[in-house]
């Protein structure tokens, strides 16, 4: 088969090991910049431009990797209806778990973080059901049947929020949630919007954290 006019030859297993490599790193960064540093706000911003760039580059390669990816807006309404009962129950439960450990309710801070988080939850979402997902599934001899599909992923973003057990139970039913979700609508935008509101809710009800100041403490 010919490659549409314009396009590159793609050799999809040398992209599954140069992303599976950059999804490692991004991770160690994680531990070094923002656990251990407190240098939030650079590595969000950095992880950000890096993997948009990246999906800018993918693009120019090949124009239906988006769709592959679920940067569309096809099945936007429908996979965010289903999540929308997920995401109320956790919005509910994180500020009554606030109300009841005397957290003030009303915060201005997290104004501004329910508006940006959700372009960080949707670079999340993309390395876990995008990144992971697709190139575990891709790997040579490397069997991954659907059920595998969900729960190593999930296993894995899990792990990410250790050693808070609590975070770490929630996070992975959340992404159980999420992946089957993609896996049948196939769109990303509504993951990262209930990821942002619902780690806003969770960040500030239930750890009592301010992420906005959390966010500029380095400086």
């Amino acid at each position: 088969m010919h490659e549409p006019l314009g396009m590159k030859p793609i050799n999809r297993k040398y992209f599954t090991y140069i992303e599976l490599s950059a999804l490692v790193l991004t991770v160690l960064l994680k531990y070094l910049l923002m656990d251990w540093l407190g240098m939030r706000a650079f590595y969000i911003a950095g992880i950000c431009l890096f993997w948009s760039g990246y999906i800018a580059y993918r693009y120019s390669l090949d124009h239906s990797i988006l769709r592959s990816w679920g940067l569309q807006k096809e099945n936007f309404g429908k996979s965010l209806r289903v999540l929308l009962p997920f995401l109320i129950i956790s919005v509910f439960l994180t500020i009554i778990f606030g109300k009841i450990n005397h957290i003030p309710i009303i915060n201005l801070n997290i104004i501004p973080v329910l508006v940006l988080y959700p372009l960080w939850g949707i670079i999340q979402q993309f390395m876990v059901v995008c990144i992971l997902v697709q190139n575990l599934q891709n790997l040579p001899g490397f069997s991954l049947r659907m059920n595998r599909a969900i729960l190593l992923p999930s296993i894995l973003f899990s792990l990410i929020h250790y050693p808070h057990f609590t975070l770490m139970a929630f996070t992975f039913i959340m992404e159980i949630i999420f992946i089957t979700v993609f896996q049948r609508w196939r769109n990303l935008w509504s993951l990262g919007i209930a990821h942002g509101w619902i780690a806003s809710f969770v960040l500030y009800y239930f750890l009592n954290r301010d992420l906005w100041v959390e966010l500029f403490a380095w400086f």
